[in-house]
């Protein structure tokens, strides 16, 4: 079976077995949103690009926000050289990204990782529930489960969710067996941004239900994305942020 085909199954059975998960998620944007509160989503590695499905694009809610480790420069004053693989493994970063960040306590937190075990996501994790913000997780449930947690409490990003998301990815990722072993053809951005979008236009419609108008990206590639934007942004002035 070709990966295409493999990955459409599994995109399927994602869609199918997630399908509750994602209202309840849904929900919490929802109630959030008409809180006057901000979606605030972090990834880093691979999942950044699954917090920027939810977080500042086309098609998609203004008051969201993307966290990321490069936030320690991009606001916090570091030098670039920070920026190294084994970031993402230092609980004491995930502080720093909280209080860089303009959150405020009606906001909701999209947390976005395949392994789950790394110290920044799970610490960051630990706060969010501390601050008493809800919590939604995008994992991956069979590889979370046969890792060892890299934080010193031992506990991962599914323990502490309000919500949990499965992308439905195996462990390691990948999904094709190379002869004499091993495995390629990774997956989880594709059923992670799958159920990003998923839970985002889940909440609009929701939102549309109630008799609200969503606060709704257009494409700044269309004629009048621009000034719909911009209007629509400063509604969320000083609470949302659009760095690189």
């Amino acid at each position: 079976m070709s990966y295409a085909s493999r990955v459409l199954d599994l995109a399927h059975q994602v869609a199918e077995s997630q399908a509750e998960p994602v209202r309840a998620a849904a929900a919490l944007l929802v109630a959030s949103i008409r809180a006057d509160g901000v979606v605030n989503a972090f990834g880093s590695g691979h999942s950044e690009a699954i917090a920027m499905e939810i977080a500042g694009r086309a098609g998609g809610l203004v008051p969201s926000n993307r966290l990321t480790p490069r936030d320690l420069v991009l606001y916090g004053g570091q030098p670039p050289s920070v920026l190294t693989p084994e970031l993402e493994r230092d609980p004491a970063v995930a502080h720093r990204i909280f209080e860089l960040a303009p959150v405020a306590p009606q906001d909701v937190f999209v947390l976005i990782s395949s392994s789950g075990v790394n110290g920044v996501v799970v610490e960051l994790a630990r706060i969010v529930k501390e601050r008493g913000h809800p919590l939604i997780a995008l994992t991956s449930v069979k590889h979370s489960t046969r890792m060892t947690s890299r934080h010193p409490s031992g506990g991962k990003l599914l323990d502490l969710a309000d919500v949990v998301l499965d992308n439905g990815a195996p462990y390691g990722d990948a999904i094709l067996a190379l002869p004499g072993g091993g495995t390629y053809g990774a997956v989880s951005t594709i059923t992670s941004a799958l159920l990003a979008q998923m839970v985002v236009t889940e909440a609009v419609q929701e939102l549309v239900a109630l008799g609200e108008r969503p606060p709704i990206y257009l494409s700044a590639n269309v004629t009048g994305g621009d000034d719909h934007n911009k209007a629509l942004e400063s509604r969320y002035a000083g609470r949302i942020r659009r760095g690189s």
